[in-house]
């Protein structure tokens, strides 16, 4: 059943005016950085599906760069990493590479696949470049920015702090209450999937994460974050004045708050 409450609170599009035209500009704005950065590696495969790739775009200085994985939105069903490759502007002036990933969405997979497919990101830089990595995620990418961080990497043979630290952008980690939402449409979660898929409910990884909400986003988002990081000893603020669709685009501001806090969590890291 729909809850006219979460509705409205998870309904990013009705509640920002002029949201789609926002959305349309975003390919255009991906586009033209791409045609200005010189360094970077295209459509890499992370994994067998033709979505499970990724871009990484390197600093000037080279290859050796620390690296962040930026994790798309789209509630787990909609987007692709084309329409944001100039949100690594802001990284990458600082000297940091971005990796990109595409993934599967619903309803083409299950949302137990989305987490999986996208958390093969890691492993496979790793293998690439032997670095350990921060975690940036938007909305539902922050879920899964989440995801990396609380991932036990060790039982898979990897270093316990493959993902060192993660910095979440208006993200979900309670996913329960999607399911009295039409978001849900796609996904198809039941309380049982949602919960097992809920960062919340977790272990606290012990490894930094600090929580970014748009001031003007709803009283729903900011309990997200709030409560994520109460429960895993994080950090959370909000940015005034932004909401859902324009926070994240302050990665693109070299100067911008949310990239000085991200150059702070990379470079805090020492492996």
């Amino acid at each position: 059943m729909i809850d006219p409450f979460l509705q409205s609170e998870y309904d990013n599009s009705a509640k920002v005016a002029g949201s789609d035209a926002m959305l349309a500009a975003l390919p255009g704005l991906a586009a033209e950085f791409r045609l200005r950065h010189a360094f970077a590696d295209y459509g890499v495969a992370y994994g067998p599906s033709a979505r499970q790739k990724f871009d990484l775009f390197w600093p000037d200085a080279g290859r050796t760069a620390p690296i962040a994985i930026f994790v798309h939105g789209g509630y787990w069903q909609h987007s692709d990493r084309a329409a944001w490759s100039h949100l690594a502007c802001g990284l990458v002036t600082h000297g940091i590479a971005v990796a990109m990933p595409s993934y599967d969405q619903c309803p083409t997979v299950t949302m137990p696949v989305v987490v999986e497919n996208l958390l093969a990101v890691a492993p496979a830089l790793y293998g690439r470049h032997g670095r350990k990595m921060l975690a940036i995620g938007h909305s539902a990418g922050g879920h899964l920015a989440a995801m990396l961080l609380a991932r036990d990497w060790a039982a898979q043979g990897l270093p316990a702090d493959l993902v060192y630290a993660a910095l979440p952008i208006s993200g979900l980690f309670d996913l329960a209450p999607l399911c009295q939402t039409h978001v849900n449409d796609a996904l198809g979660m039941d309380a049982t999937v949602a919960r097992s898929l809920s960062p919340m409910f977790m272990p606290s990884p012990h490894r930094p994460m600090h929580a970014m909400v748009g001031g003007d986003e709803g009283v729903e988002y900011a309990r997200q974050s709030r409560e994520l990081a109460a429960a895993w000893g994080g950090n959370w603020e909000t940015s005034a004045g932004r909401h859902h669709f324009d926070i994240v685009g302050e990665l693109a501001d070299p100067a911008s708050r949310l990239v000085a806090i991200a150059c702070g969590l990379a470079h805090d890291h020492r492996d």
